[in-house]
């Protein structure tokens, strides 16, 4: 053991005892098991000098976090559910022995307080947070397919409540400091100045707690009835959400429901009896890999080149991507846009759009009427390029037009400095195509956003043959503080998202045109674990945009992405898609519902003959035959960054872990055998991809 110490206690002349928690050589806080030693001593010298203390303060040595959880690694360290399980129970030990100590204990909180973090909070008598930005409390274990085991699942309904504690676990969202202290999490919310000056008036019994749990809260799941109603009601919304996915889920609804009708001791035992089980699941594995990809990714630049800083920014186009770019620019990555479009309409309806979203949050106090107006005076626009001469990157998002594209590079090259990067945001034509006349080709690179930019998590950085390392690093590095996660991809056409993405459409066109009813279709996919179904993603996509990329797809790689030939029919019934209210579904506001006069136009009959299992097969496996052609071509740099863009770009299950996490489970001999036989029954296109017949004759994985 080094000399370092993560937990450090001290008692000053008021008798107030002060426990720092600063883990040496680490930017957050997080629990490790290693601890638990160094919690013994703090106990044993709490002990000795319990008649004369007033009280313990637990407080964060780092500026901007409290405990960010418990370090994701150790689990990953055991072998079996009993090792997960005692991991549990030792934390749940430590916290009930803080619990019990004879004077008040006050958390004192700054920062990310989550997980286990959250877990020690709850184990004190008080909770003081500031009401600082960076604030945020929450369980979210769950996203890790995993439940709170250090008994958080029996702490958190006592204290707040059943039906707000299910909401807060079940999802795993993190709660702002206000919204903490109106659901009772936290007692107080203070400025960050006088955090600890308050955690003392707590101490000293003057402090005072604002929230008490409402009373019909409280009969409401007190009486068997009341909770049997509430448990219902989660398991039933839960599972229209998880679709039995997440096993996690259920266990959550269990363990919470098990402590509070057999108490809380008994609660604490199944808690880590059931979090032991879940840390051994192939699902929670999965999820953890994820969770090791994305923090590993924020490290990396993209390029060997140190990224050079990016002060302005500017977005050509004010159409929904142009709008949706500027807003993450000016709203994460905390950049000046100026946005320009061809009319004044372009740009005001880009600013338009961003008032929107940034009205929404200040209806929702996120953001006070000061901040919003703040935001919005970043934006500016117009018609043509002033300014531009002081512009570091240029994101273009016009339509998809090659000259209209390489007129834009042109414009960019007379109108901005030496070396403002042109990032172009096409989801479908060659950048080098883009970059062919370019006085400057080494500042031209693809930026891929995908739709809704301010929703959707991935980037694809795409740099051309001759596009500089410089040039990817900075665009990585934007990226990322825009609030999205890049992968870099080569320039081929479909690059990598959509290209593994059309083999997968083209087989639930196929599907439907055996007759299959469209939401027989798409609740197939949902019940494999995507967000969306085949059918309704095209209508979100555009009918014109898939038949845009198709051919382009079919030309640069071959006829194995020839769909069947159901654009045409669509486009000249008029139907775009969920744009233009009609495609295989019409909507009215909200609502859609499945046009069955689609089926005329088809020359269908609908009728259900299909399992359901078997359709998400038949759509899943080209997918995952094309994204094995992508690594072995060098489209994406490694099986991780073709499971994260797969996840992040098209919300591939994140259950399965991605598409290579997901092969390997299957195991690749298998595949290969299941790929035959889809080729047997439905033709070539299943069939298996030469590095899969390699891997397989070898016996070799992805990971």
């Amino acid at each position: 053991m080094t000399d370092l110490k993560a937990f450090n206690l001290t008692i000053d002349e008021q008798n107030v005892a002060w426990l720092c928690i600063d883990v040496p050589n680490e930017k957050m806080n997080t629990l490790q098991a290693a601890f638990a030693e160094e919690m013994e001593q703090v106990f044993t010298e709490l002990d000795q000098h319990k008649t004369a203390l007033k009280g313990l303060i637990i407080h964060s040595g780092k500026p901007d976090n409290f405990v960010a959880g418990a370090d994701v690694r150790m689990l990953d360290a055991c072998q079996t559910e009993q090792e997960a399980q005692a991991l549990a129970t030792k934390g749940q030990e430590m916290f009930e022995k803080l619990s019990k100590l004879t004077f008040p204990v006050v958390a004192a909180i700054h920062g990310p307080c989550l997980g286990g973090g959250l877990e020690l909070a709850l184990a004190c008598d008080y909770r003081v947070c500031s009401d600082d930005d960076k604030t945020r409390l929450g369980l979210p274990e769950v996203q890790l397919g995993l439940l709170p085991g250090s008994g958080g699942t029996q702490r958190l309904p006592r204290l707040i409540g059943l039906l707000p504690s299910l909401d807060l676990i079940l999802t795993g969202k993190q709660l702002r400091a206000k919204k903490a202290q109106k659901l009772g999490v936290v007692d107080a919310c203070v400025a960050p100045t006088i955090l600890l000056d308050v955690a003392k008036q707590f101490v000293e019994g003057k402090g005072k707690a604002k929230h008490k749990v409402g009373a019909k809260e409280k009969l409401m799941a007190q009486t068997g009835f009341g909770r049997k109603v509430i448990f219902e009601q989660a398991a039933k919304k839960t599972a229209q959400k998880t679709r039995g996915n997440y096993p996690a889920t259920e266990a959550i609804l269990d363990v919470i429901r098990y402590g509070l009708e057999h108490g809380f001791d008994k609660g604490l035992a199944y808690e880590a009896e059931r979090f032991g089980k879940l840390v051994m699941s192939d699902e929670s594995k999965a999820l953890r890999s994820i969770f090791f990809a994305t923090t590993e990714m924020k490290k990396e630049h993209g390029g060997d080149a140190v990224p050079t800083s990016v002060k302005r920014v500017a977005v050509l186009g004010g159409g929904l991507m142009g709008a949706g770019i500027s807003h993450v620019t000016v709203a994460k990555a905390k950049r000046p846009v100026r946005i320009k479009d061809v009319s004044n309409d372009g740009v005001l309806n880009a600013l338009n759009y961003n008032f929107k979203l940034f009205e929404k949050q200040r209806q929702r106090r996120i953001l006070s009427k000061a901040q919003l107006q703040s935001r919005m005076q970043q934006l500016s626009g117009g018609t043509d390029f002033i300014g531009f001469e002081h512009t570091d990157v240029v994101i273009e998002a016009v339509f998809e037009d090659l000259a209209l594209k390489q007129q834009m590079v042109a414009d960019i090259e007379q109108n901005a400095k030496h070396d403002t990067i042109f990032a172009t945001n096409t989801s479908s034509l060659p950048i080098h195509q883009i970059a062919q006349h370019a006085a400057r080709p080494e500042n031209v690179i693809g930026l891929h956003y995908f739709s809704p930019v301010e929703k959707m998590p991935l980037v694809e950085v795409i740099p051309h043959q001759t596009t500089s390392e410089q040039t990817i690093s900075t665009v990585v590095e934007l990226a990322r503080k825009q609030g999205k996660t890049p992968i870099v991809v080569k320039d081929r056409a479909g690059f990598y998202v959509n290209r593994i993405l059309a083999p997968y459409m083209n087989e639930a066109a196929h599907i439907l045109l055996t007759g299959e009813p469209i939401e027989q279709l798409d609740g197939a996919l949902l019940d494999a674990g995507f967000p969306v179904g085949p059918i309704t993603l095209l209508d979100e996509v555009g009918v014109d945009i898939g038949a845009k990329i198709m051919p382009i797809l079919v030309n640069e790689l071959g006829p194995r992405f020839q769909g069947p030939e159901v654009f045409d029919t669509l486009l000249k019934d008029g139907r775009k898609g969920r744009k233009k209210g009609k495609g295989f579904y019409t909507y009215k506001g909200k609502e859609k519902q499945v046009d069955k006069s689609v089926y005329k136009l088809l020359n269908l009959t609908p009728e259900s003959k299909m399992a359901s299992k078997e359709m998400a097969m038949r759509c899943l496996l080209p997918m995952l035959n094309e994204a094995a052609r992508c690594l072995d071509e060098g489209i994406i740099r490694s099986p991780r960054d073709g499971d994260i863009g797969a996840i992040f770009g098209i919300g591939f299950p994140p259950f399965l872990g991605g598409p290579f996490r997901y092969m390997d489970q299957i195991g690749i001999v298998k595949l290969v055998e299941l790929m035959n036989e889809h080729a047997e029954k439905y033709g070539d296109r299943f069939a298996p991809c030469d590095g899969l017949l390699t891997r397989a004759s070898l016996n070799q994985s992805f990971y």
